[in-house]
């Protein structure tokens, strides 16, 4: 009994340490990739918008 307890005491603190320190390691990324100009929405309405503002006698 004393040693099914050691196991399940040693495998808690396997598994508390790996979170600790092995999770840093691991890293999933939270930010998205980076988008290229012509997905990125942002981009897009901002470009709509400096169009709009440059009136059709300017367009270039």
């Amino acid at each position: 009994m004393i040693a099914l307890l050691a196991a399940v005491g040693a495998i808690t603190i396997v598994v508390l340490l790996w979170r600790v320190l092995g999770a840093e390691r691991i890293r999933v990324p939270q930010r998205r990739p980076p988008l290229a100009p012509d997905d990125d929405p942002d981009f897009l309405r901002k470009l709509s918008e400096q169009q709009r503002d440059r009136g059709p006698d300017e367009e270039s």
